[in-house]
């Protein structure tokens, strides 16, 4: 009986006395810490170090919770789950700008997945899906066609009345060089001449009623137009009929027949 006593004080491997008292059971047995530890505990991937507590068995091996972390970025890993990219434990994050690289498509700087092709804008240098963000004017959801001014977010719609110079032919907002004439703004390759539509790119315009014209067509259109005053003036003092009229004296007679009552 006292010999039973004594093999319930030491450790069933070694047979030592357990120190301090401290032994660890398992499957009925007791033992002390270095045997248990040879002899059950695993072995953490990371540091080699024997794990006590809660392990994380992944990647074919085991892994003290601090020591299982991203391969790229170190956070850890333990919470929140992990992906395996080319024999790799990445985290979320670091997977989809892995997958990203690989295809040429923008990573979220917000969500971390990736952005379809020509879904993204740019915000303070970092690419976003765009309905992360609103409008910082009307608070509505954010599209592809908003606009960054002084480091605060803008719909298209809001954008374009915030006093940037507007296009008067388009209608779209001047973000680069503007040409400012007949009391607009204009974009330089939209400010054209009104009859050949071909743009000044910085030459010299006419102006008439409103209107721009290059130097040749603003000199036909003023000669055309000062000979119709000159022959208006002259019919009204000889009392004719209007002198722009080209009609023959028959096609004359003829519209005068059309206008007179049948009996």
């Amino acid at each position: 009986m006292i010999f039973l006593i004594l093999l319930n004080y030491r450790c069933a491997q070694c047979f030592e006395p357990f120190p301090d008292g401290i032994y660890f059971e398992f499957e009925g047995r007791k033992y002390c810490e270095h045997d248990f530890h040879v002899l059950y505990a695993p072995c953490c991937g990371k540091c080699n170090e024997f794990i006590v507590g809660r392990v994380i068995k992944a990647m074919n091996a085991s892994w003290h919770p601090e020591c299982f972390r991203c391969e790229l970025c170190s956070k850890a890993l333990a919470d929140i789950g992990f992906l395996r990219n080319a024999g790799r434990a990445l985290c979320r994050e670091c997977n989809e700008r892995e997958k990203a690289a690989g295809s040429g498509r923008y990573v979220c700087h917000r969500c971390h997945a990736m952005i379809e092709e020509g879904q993204h804008i740019k915000f303070r240098g970092d690419s976003f899906h765009p309905y992360h963000f609103k409008c910082k004017r009307c608070n509505n959801e954010l599209t592809v066609q908003s606009r960054e001014v002084g480091g605060e977010l803008y719909c298209l719609r809001c954008h374009d009345t915030m006093g940037i110079p507007i296009c008067g032919a388009c209608h779209r907002p001047v973000e680069e060089r503007v040409v400012t004439a007949l009391g607009k703004n204009w974009h330089v390759e939209h400010f054209v001449c009104y009859v050949c539509e071909k743009p000044f790119l910085g030459h010299r315009h006419y102006e008439r009623k409103g209107l721009a014209y290059c130097e040749q067509h603003y000199h036909k259109v003023h000669r055309d137009g000062w000979r119709t005053r000159f022959l208006l003036r002259r019919a009204q003092r000889e009392g004719d009929d209007d002198p722009t009229d080209k009609r023959s004296p028959v096609d004359n007679e003829k519209c005068s027949n059309r206008r007179r009552p049948h009996n």
